[in-house]
């Protein structure tokens, strides 16, 4: 039996999601911007679907862009951006654990001359309204905050960093990557003074390749792609419509309250059991998001005992996906020491996990432990 505990790397496709895309694909297959009968259809279902999107987040359907990933969403937030607002000012202000697309954009914007300051998270791992606060001025443009880190599950305050950057600069873009809050917390842009979200599709168990840019009324952004009036020339080209319209179903079947209890209790289960084997030290704190738990185990390397977890036919990871097994960049800004970052592991969950996949989890780790450490 299967033990899939990678759920903050991408989701099994839900039956209904899977079934929304394949009817796309072989039954209403037009074009959504040809203006026959078929083509009509075709547009009904991304309007749907961008209705559903929309309110997940308390937006408009307007205010929903789709993309193909929270990745490209990222890049066209932080690059649209900057070229939008260059002429007011050069500073960019982005948490130091933030996600990839995130981070390696920042890079890029510093080469081409923008002043971009990284906040490191405090000892609990996330970073504070004070901190990112101290660093906005006159010249400061654009200020990018996780929701949920995606390796600790650690919970930025967004309404409150971004209240109280707005109070001080009224003028400064708000972007917040919400890929791993989304359906898991219940979101409302307005609420947490947002001006752009980021969101992705095989996160919350609809197929890889979609996502979704919320970018409020009024916002300007500067694409970086070309083409037809699609999406409101924020993304053009034909949308990916069996992606998008399964994407929408994915979003009807939230019950983000329901599920976060029981994931809670799920978290709770495997922090007890965990605690009880000798040498498992827990890294997410205990006010972390409950669908990830990083923990590291003993002075086995991360890779190792990935591997070695597999035998038992557990899944989980030794950080994010997109880092393919680099060091940990966020456990490195909480400050813990390479040894205890070299042996860390991303457990993750999802609706479909159970206390069984956890004790098998720990079993496997316990059994690690024993056998790999005298290697």
């Amino acid at each position: 039996m299967e033990h899939y505990l990678d759920n903050s790397a991408t989701t099994v496709v839900s039956v209904n999601a899977a079934k929304k895309a394949y009817e796309i694909m072989t039954e209403n297959y037009g074009n959504p911007s040809s203006l026959h009968l078929k083509g009509m259809y075709a547009e009904q279902e991304l309007v749907k679907a961008r209705r559903t999107v929309a309110k997940t987040l308390a937006a408009s359907s307007d205010e929903i862009f789709f993309t193909s990933g929270g990745t490209e969403a990222n890049n066209a937030a932080l690059l649209g951006t900057a070229q939008a607002k260059k002429r007011r000012g050069n500073k960019i202000v982005v948490s130091s654990i933030e996600h990839s697309s995130i981070i390696e954009t920042a890079k890029k914007l510093e080469n081409d001359g923008f002043d971009v300051v990284y906040i490191n998270p405090r000892s609990d791992g996330a970073i504070h309204k004070e901190d990112v606060l101290n660093q906005i001025d006159s010249s400061t443009i654009l200020v990018s905050v996780m929701s949920v880190n995606n390796e600790t599950g650690a919970v930025m305050q967004i309404s409150d960093i971004f209240s109280a950057v707005k109070a001080k600069n009224s003028e400064v873009v708000c972007h917040t990557d919400a890929v791993q809050a989304f359906g898991k917390l219940t979101l409302n842009a307005r609420k947490m003074n947002a001006d752009l979200i980021s969101v992705s599709g095989h996160k919350v168990h609809a197929p890889k390749g979609c996502g979704a840019l919320y970018i409020k009324k009024g916002v300007r952004i500067v694409p970086f792609h070309y083409g037809g009036e699609q999406e409101g020339r924020i993304r053009p080209g034909t949308e990916a419509l069996p992606l998008i319209a399964a994407f929408g179903t994915a979003c009807d079947e939230f019950k983000i309250d329901e599920n976060y209890r029981k994931i809670k209790l799920l978290n709770d289960y495997a922090r007890k059991n965990l605690a009880n084997i000798d040498g498992v030290v827990v890294n997410s704190a205990e006010n972390a998001l409950p669908y990830v738990l990083n923990i590291s185990a003993g002075r086995v390397r991360s890779e190792t005992m990935l591997h070695f977890l597999e035998e038992f036919d557990v899944f989980v990871s030794s950080g994010s996906a997109c880092a393919k097994g680099k060091p940990s960049h966020v456990l490195q800004a909480m400050g813990i020491d390479k040894n205890r970052a070299d042996s860390a592991l991303r457990i993750s969950f999802s609706k479909y996990n159970t206390t069984d996949d956890i004790d098998e989890l720990c079993r496997g780790i316990e059994q690690g432990l024993k056998v790999l450490a005298h290697r």
